[in-house]
């Protein structure tokens, strides 16, 4: 046991210096670490892997149990302000004391196995589950799925989200060998829901190779609406005149639609009430997905760090109507392809604030401006590189009228990094001076 390990902190600082990589992936180790644990659930799992989608697909699908009567768990990664949140249970954050005796757990058990610091903080967090008696187990995948931790978790059903181009130089450069790495969650015999309505062939090939019981988008389940309501239908259940998620954002009805479906694949142990579905969805909340922070100028936080998500963010800033400018707070891990994403995003950021992140692996501000600049066309528009994502966001606010927005999107850390003293509330100068 290492000394003085008595606060989280402490052992987080542990995790951090045992594996020479902060990604391996592989479940050899991580699952020799587990079977010395006995981790195991006793009560139905839920595995959710995907490019996008995943964290709003565990909200729903928590939302919903909770007002079914549920006792939840719900593990995901990365956090946005405290590494609590990567632990929800009956929609609480778990306490960092409790914690403690699972993180010496699996020091314990390890030995000399080697833990990246996710496989080691997965490990202590899901046997913090475990050991708590939730009656389901949410568990989102952190990156791929064949080989990422979570996967030592034989699920009882796996919903596979929107599939699109990142990390790929972990899982692969195209769509279907990105698929192939996330079909590695499904299951021989049991429920495989696909809500990416167009899915690489990859994880449809799979699923019939092993048998999963495979739920598709269109085929299985479907949706339908209009602009007050809409409803959906699956094999052997319909679900009409249904308020939209309380998630903002089209994108959200796809991964509604496959919550739903996961739902009723395990309808024969966990029955949920059609009251419980539309209370579930209209109540759900899941900071950093499209959040709009009423006040002036009007926020918009969005983790959307792909071009996928990015484009879905697009969609929903033209649907919010007009703003005479809009400003971008944007900071990104160094691996990720940026011409899409000024592509796509560029024409309705009038100002860009780009921000250094306290991470290694982040893309300095600098670098951003300079890319940016190399492929703006708009002489309208403007940029400057920051040091950090508050700096920026003040940065922003100096500059903006009332009326106008500010976006802050990119990495976990660029949207968690103006949250770190709550929700900001903005007040433009304009006003506090007639005040």
């Amino acid at each position: 046991m290492p000394p003085a390990m008595e606060t989280l902190a402490d052992w987080l600082a542990h995790c951090e210096q045992l594996h020479a990589k902060n990604i391996d992936l592989g479940l050899d180790r991580v699952r020799a670490v587990a079977d010395r644990l006995a981790l195991r659930f006793d009560c139905p799992v839920i595995t959710v892997a995907g490019t996008n989608g995943k964290g709003s697909t565990c909200a729903m699908l928590e939302s919903i149990l909770r007002h079914a009567g549920y006792r939840t768990g719900v593990y995901g990664s990365p956090h946005l302000v405290h590494f609590e949140e990567r632990l929800r249970l009956r929609g609480e954050s778990v306490d960092a004391a409790a914690l403690l005796p699972h993180f010496a757990a699996v020091e314990e058990a390890r030995g000399s196995t080697s833990l990246t610091y996710f496989e080691f903080t997965t490990l202590a967090l899901l046997r913090c589950m475990a050991a708590t008696g939730v009656e389901v187990a949410i568990l989102e995948v952190g990156l791929g799925g064949r080989l990422d931790a979570v996967n030592i978790v034989d699920a009882d059903c796996s919903v596979i989200t929107s599939i699109d181009l990142d990390h790929m130089d972990f899982l692969g450069p195209d769509r279907e060998s990105i698929g192939y790495e996330k079909a590695g969650i499904l299951r021989a015999g049991r429920p495989a829901i696909v809500s990416d309505p167009m899915p690489p062939d990859s994880v449809i090939a799979h699923a019939q190779a092993i048998g999963a019981d495979l739920w598709r988008f269109g085929h299985d389940f479907n949706v339908a609406g209009d602009k007050q309501q809409w409803g959906w239908s699956g094999r052997g259940r319909r679900y009409s005149g249904l308020a939209y998620p309380a998630l903002r954002g089209a994108n959200q009805l796809i991964n509604a639609a496959g919550v739903l479906a996961a739902l009723e694949a395990l309808r024969p142990v966990l029955p949920i009430t059609a009251q419980a579905v539309r209370t579930g969805l209209a109540m759900v909340e899941l900071p950093g997905r499209f959040q709009i922070v009423p006040g002036e100028p009007t926020l918009v936080l969005d983790v959307a760090h792909n071009g996928h998500a990015v484009a879905a963010l697009a969609e929903n800033l033209d649907a919010m109507g007009f703003y005479p400018t809009t400003h971008a707070v944007f900071g990104v891990m160094a691996d990720k392809d940026l011409g899409p994403i000024f592509a796509r995003i560029g024409p309705l950021i009038d100002r860009w604030y780009f921000t250094d992140l306290p991470t290694p692996r982040a893309a300095p501000a600098a670098d951003l401006l300079a890319r940016w600049q190399a492929q703006n066309t708009r002489k309208d528009a403007s940029g400057t590189a920051c040091a950090s994502p508050m700096q920026a966001l003040q940065a922003a606010i100096d500059q903006a009228d009332p009326t106008d927005r500010i976006v802050v999107f990119g990495s976990f850390f660029t949207v968690g990094g103006v949250l770190v003293n709550g929700t900001p509330r903005l007040q433009a100068r304009h006003l506090l001076r007639d005040a």
